[in-house]
This record gives C-alpha cells, sequence and structure tokens, in this order.
C-alpha cells in the first residue's frame, strides 16, 4: 500500500535524501511515573484474516480455520491467547523508572509493548504496555510526561503513574487512584511498587474492562540469513543511558544492554524484544512547572526497524493523538512487525544509532 498523500510523501523523499549519510541511533528514553488512572473502554471486534499463508500479515484477532477451529492473537502483541476474551481485555500502561538506583525493574519483560525516552536531564523512563500478561510485580512506577499520554493514547489504555509534569496532569487527571506500595528493599523515590490484581481491581471499578485500538501488523518471524544488524548502539543522552543490543539467532531476538550491562527484568529475566524501533522526534525545551522536555508525537520522521536480524530504514507517521504510529520503509510500503515485544525509542535528530 503505497502512502496516499503524494505531498507528504514528497516532503518525506526529500527528507530522507537530505539526511541518507546520517548513521542510525537506537534509544528509548522515556520518561515514567505516576499512580493516577486514566482508561477509555469500548468492545474490540475480532475479524477473520484475508489469509493464513506463513507470509500473512496479522492485523487482526482471530484465524478460522476450514475445520470451523478458531484461534485467538493479541492485539497488542500478535501473540496467540487462550480466547476471544483475552483480545478485548484492556490494556494498561505503566510508567517505570530507569535511573541506576531503580535498576533491575519489574514487570518490563512481559510487557507487549515499550516505549522509551527522556524524561528529563537526560534520564530515560519506560513506558510500559500490558494486555494479556499479569506481572505480580511491577514498578518502580514514576510520573508521566504529555508525550507518553500522547502514545497510549492510540491503544485505548489506563494509566498508572506517580505524578507528572503539569500539562501532563492537567490531561490524566481525574481525581481517581491506583492502589500502590513502597517497597522496603529501595529507597524513595524508587520504591514505588503495584500488581495487576490491584491494577485489574482498579481498572474494574471504574469501568475499564476492554480496549478498542488498531495494534501494529504482524507477521511470522522469518529470520534472515544474511543478517545486517547483529549489533545496535543508540546514542540517547551519555554512557549511564545510552543502549545496545546484540542479534540473538536462536531466538530470533535482541538481547538488551544499557550502561555497559545487560540489562534485566528482576523477576523476569534477561530483556529481549523482538523488534526494535529507533525513532527520530523533534525535542525541544518547554516550560510547564519548570523546564521540560517537549517531543512532537504527531507528524513523520526517520525510523528504524529492526527485527529478524536486519534493519530496515524508513519512517514512521502519526497524524493525531489518538492515531496510532505506523511504520513505513523508503517506498511507503507499511512495516509488519514480528509477534512479541516491541521496543520503541525516541531520540532527537541529531542522535545517531
Amino acid at each position: 500500500m503505497i502512502l496516499r498523500n503524494k505531498n507528504l510523501w514528497n516532503q518525506f523523499s526529500q527528507f530522507a535524501s537530505d539526511h541518507r549519510k546520517l548513521s542510525v541511533g537506537l534509544i528509548i528514553g522515556m520518561s515514567l511515573a505516576g499512580v493516577g488512572l486514566m482508561g477509555l473502554g469500548y468492545a474490540f471486534q475480532a475479524k477473520p484474516l484475508a489469509t493464513t499463508t506463513p507470509s500473512a500479515t496479522k492485523s487482526t484477532t482471530a484465524i478460522t480455520t476450514p475445520n470451523g477451529k478458531t484461534t485467538y492473537y493479541s492485539p497488542l502483541t500478535g501473540m496467540q491467547v487462550a480466547d476471544e476474551a483475552a483480545t478485548k481485555r484492556q490494556v494498561t500502561a505503566i510508567m517505570i523508572e530507569n535511573s541506576p538506583s531503580a535498576r533491575p525493574q519489574s514487570g518490563v519483560k512481559p510487557a507487549g509493548v515499550v516505549f522509551e525516552a527522556i524524561a528529563e536531564g537526560g534520564i530515560t523512563r519506560f513506558l510500559t504496555l500490558h494486555q494479556e500478561d499479569r506481572p505480580a510485580l511491577i514498578g518502580p512506577v514514576r510520573s508521566v510526561r504529555p508525550y507518553y499520554i500522547d502514545w497510549l493514547a492510540a491503544f485505548d489504555a489506563a494509566v498508572a503513574h506517580v505524578g507528572g509534569s503539569a500539562n501532563a496532569l492537567t490531561e490524566v487527571r481525574n481525581g481517581q487512584y491506583k492502589d500502590y506500595w513502597r517497597a522496603t528493599d529501595r529507597v524513595a523515590p524508587h520504591n514505588v511498587y503495584t500488581s495487576f490484581d490491584k491494577l485489574d481491581a482498579l481498572n474494574a471499578s471504574k469501568g475499564y474492562t476492554s480496549s478498542s485500538f488498531t495494534g501494529f501488523p504482524r507477521k511470522l518471524d522469518s529470520p534472515s540469513t544474511a543478517a545486517n544488524a547483529a549489533r545496535i548502539s543508540v546514542a540517547i543522552s551519555g554512557p549511564i543511558y545510552d543502549s545496545s543490543y546484540g542479534y540473538d539467532a536462536p531466538s530470533n531476538s535482541y538481547i538488551r544492554s544499557e550502561g555497559g550491562a545487560i540489562q534485566i527484568d528482576r523477576e523476569a529475566g534477561q530483556i529481549n524484544p523482538k523488534a526494535i524501533i529507533v525513532i527520530k522526534v523533534p525535542v525541544q525545551i518547554g516550560f510547564e512547572d519548570g523546564y521540560r522536555e517537549q517531543m512532537t508525537t504527531t507528524g513523520f520522521n526517520q525510523a528504524y526497524i529492526f527485527q529478524d536480524g536486519t534493519v530496515t530504514n524508513g519512517f514512521w507517521r502519526k497524524d493525531s493523538k489518538k492515531d496510532q504510529i505506523k511504520f513505513y520503509d523508503q517506498a511507503g510500503i507499511p512495516i509488519a512487525l514480528n509477534a512479541g515485544q516491541t521496543w520503541l525509542t525516541a531520540i532527537a535528530p541529531q542522535k545517531s544509532v
């Protein structure tokens, strides 16, 4: 499918030409926080795929075979789930801290989608999105920023955070609070944790029982016999927060390192996403309740998509706050992602991968 807006595509073509020789920088810096709840709930309608061939893109949640058996897939991850109810489950987003004192975090490895971006002062945070997974421990939970809200809005997600910047709280705060506890083996502010038993109960009490959204188009794994992206280095703000990945052929995934060490989830072990996307976003410093990072989340810009041991140089596009972010190659063809965890890093245009 070629982009129909020729003027937009021409603009990007010129942009890509001007930046063809730039190196790719892979890092997701994210601002994490919070324990407030924002939720949107509507029924998700599952539709059968047009084809079930191995190269098919899974863009819907159910496949019915000729013998009448139906297989269901998560709209968040593309992974097979037990039943139709699982495809309609409320998506919950959680802001997770990523300062050295917060590592290793809990509940990051099971997340279906992770956004990473700078929160402030070069410090990154994660926004983790969960649907079929239910971690028993999640945290440390921290504050939210407006650009994370823009990314999670497309998933019709409730969001757990502890505080936030002035603009973020103006948008998200509704007088309702989430349950959480303070861990005894971490000092404040690195000790705010929660669980999905508590989050599910709170979602249910607010009537947030399902999410209606269009997830990323998904495909089956297709490992390359000539991998051209076996090692990835992403420059975001400095040695403590810069990330790197090593391609692991047996699992067709990327083992994540940060600050020079392999990054783990304290409860679930080594973090190894199936697809990694680095997006370049316009960044400036603006004043809210102080000087804050401001990121432009709509429009289009460069993107680098890593999966199957290869990299695709292309671009991202997001038309509005609630529209899903989409990814295209340089010919304007939409890119389908491997099923499993997708990790997205947002970096400033001058940073490199």
